[in-house]
């Protein structure tokens, strides 16, 4: 990109007389729903002519500007729905509560005394991650295996993310991890521990500005298989002892409505 910049501005020198610097890019991360401010390090000056572009489906277009001190901010434009700020100071743009389809590459264009320098900026906007969720995988209870009779399969998730990092932690040591770059996918991360395992773990879902941990609690989620299974067989059990209560009781109310319907018959009717 500096390679091109370079090129244009020597056809805008040798063309116009007009002397051109370049910047590189700089890279921005901010939350959803945040404001964020792109500096110029600069102050506006009396006859300076200052653009902020975004490259979206039209390339650079022009979003803001400042013309020889009057601030004009492009209000059809339905991306930003008047969230756009510029200081009048500065020539800084600020994006107030913003949202994912404003990630993209911003381009800011300042002309003085036929001098033209530019800036550009990488804006990523991320969402806030969710808690991950631990859960014990019982799948492996119904396995006969020695090592399935030894240790407790763990599972830990996360739905409708995008962008982010799902990883276990075996104290501060980093044991797994598994990353997804697309929007609102689910993930998954199994994990073994041993039943009498003292050692500490953690599920941790993060992206480059946040993130959230779920600590482990083994004597919660690890028990042995075979109390699994008693807990499982239980079930069913229950709910069949509780539709013969159900039914007792019926049965018991309409035996009960006939005998009263008998009791209150006449008795030369009978």
């Amino acid at each position: 990109m500096v390679h091109k910049s370079f090129f244009f501005c020597l056809w805008i020198w040798f063309s116009r007389g007009v002397l051109c610097d370049t910047d590189a890019v700089k890279s921005v991360s901010v939350m959803k729903g945040s404001s964020v401010t792109l500096n110029t390090d600069d102050k506006v000056q009396k006859d300076d002519q200052i653009m902020w572009m975004f490259k979206a489906d039209n390339p650079d277009t022009v979003i803001a500007e400042i013309n020889r001190q009057n601030i004009y901010i492009d209000a059809t434009n339905t991306t930003f729905e008047k969230r756009l700020q510029m200081d009048s100071q500065t020539g800084s743009l600020t994006i107030r509560n913003i949202r994912t389809e404003h990630s993209g590459l911003y381009k800011l264009q300042i002309i003085r005394n036929r001098i033209i320098s530019h800036k550009s900026f990488t804006v990523a906007v991320y969402a806030p991650v969710p808690i991950p969720v631990i859960s014990r995988n019982t799948s492996n209870c119904s396995s006969p295996s020695e090592r399935s009779r030894q240790n407790c399969s763990l599972l830990c998730s996360v739905v409708n993310v995008g962008h982010v990092t799902l990883s276990w932690y075996k104290g501060n040591s980093l044991l797994s991890s598994i990353s997804a770059s697309d929007l609102s996918i689910s993930l998954s991360l199994p994990l073994e521990v041993e039943y009498q395992d003292k050692n500490t773990y953690s599920c941790v879902l993060n992206n480059p500005i946040s993130n959230q941990t779920q600590h482990l609690d083994i004597t919660q989620l690890c028990h042995r298989c075979k109390d699994v299974l008693q807990k499982s067989h239980l079930i069913p059990l229950i709910s069949a002892g509780l539709l013969i209560l159900v039914l007792a009781v019926v049965v018991g109310l309409v035996y009960f409505h006939r005998w009263n319907c008998k009791q209150a018959i006449p008795e030369e009717t009978r």
